[in-house]
């Protein structure tokens, strides 16, 4: 998720390290903080792996300050990790989220972002929930506990709400898809 995310946001424009950090913050800060020990190493490794350049620009005050920007090989893997992402990353709802706001950059390839939305509609139309009675999905209206029925319940009207965008940006991609062949 930290690499989609820092490739994604760099896909947008060179960012120094701290404009960089604030972007994930509000990304992903509420759910999952990113600290500075686990940030600075993963840009390390995707400037080792040739994914990212750091340039250095003088700094505002007197410290310099260092500009971090995608590289061809950065952009390749950027769009080949949105066209085709691992299972986790259409089931986990923070992933998921992560590769939604990256998405748009699959720009002029409306059935490769069909294709990932398919991916997660079919997700989503797996009966599931958080509690189970042997292999059976407990319903909202089964369990007498307020707070799992509230769990099941704001999740069961999140599901319906993603749906019905799912299928509405669905039938505009295809549209698009149709357009353009």
């Amino acid at each position: 998720m930290l690499k989609l995310a820092i490739l994604g946001f760099l896909h947008d424009r060179p960012l120094h390290g701290y404009e960089l950090r604030r972007h994930l913050a509000a990304l992903t800060g509420h759910v999952r903080p990113i600290s500075d020990g686990t940030l600075y190493p993963a840009i390390k490794r995707l400037e080792a792996d040739g994914l990212l350049v750091r340039s250095t620009e003088p700094g505002a005050a007197a410290a310099p300050r260092h500009t971090l920007r995608l590289t061809d090989a950065g952009r390749t893997t950027l769009l080949d990790r949105l066209r085709t992402p691992d299972e986790l990353d259409v089931s986990d709802e923070n992933r998921w989220f992560t590769l939604l706001a990256f998405l748009r950059q699959l720009d002029g390839e409306p059935a490769a972002q069909a294709a990932v939305l398919r991916r997660r509609l079919a997700f989503l139309d797996e009966p599931a929930s958080f509690f189970y009675d042997g292999d059976r999905p407990i319903g909202a209206e089964e369990t007498t506990d307020p707070f799992r029925r509230g769990m099941l319940l704001i999740a069961r009207a999140t599901t319906t709400a993603e749906r019905d965008w799912l299928h509405t940006t669905l039938a505009e991609l295809d549209r698009s898809a149709g357009a353009g062949a």
